[in-house]
């Protein structure tokens, strides 16, 4: 591939990440909150399925509404929020902070 079609193409998944990003947040947010009869089949018999870079409050609102579900539901790198709900970032870096990872 030459430097050109290097050079656009990264220059498209930079500008996609976020969109897909968005995208990845509300499948899993539904999936979390209004699962499939599938979904939930397939939770019953024993899989688990992992949810990354969720917010710190859809974790928590998880364990209010869906907690009979918990033991098919892993969360990875929880992004820690602010009061207004906004995703809190590394002043330096950008980066959203995660809760601390207790490494189960």
């Amino acid at each position: 591939m030459d430097a050109m079609k290097l050079s656009c193409l990264a220059v498209a998944l930079a500008v996609a990440s976020p969109v897909l990003a968005a995208g990845v947040r509300d499948i899993e947010l539904r999936r979390l909150f209004e699962p499939t009869p599938s979904e939930l089949r397939a939770e019953r018999a024993g899989r688990i399925y992992i949810y990354e870079d969720m917010r710190d409050t859809d974790v928590e609102r998880a364990m209010r509404e869906q907690f009979h579900r918990v033991q098919s539901m892993m969360f990875i790198r929880v992004q820690r929020t602010d009061k207004q709900g906004e995703v809190m970032k590394d002043p330096e870096s950008g980066v959203p902070t995660t809760v601390s990872d207790d490494g189960c």
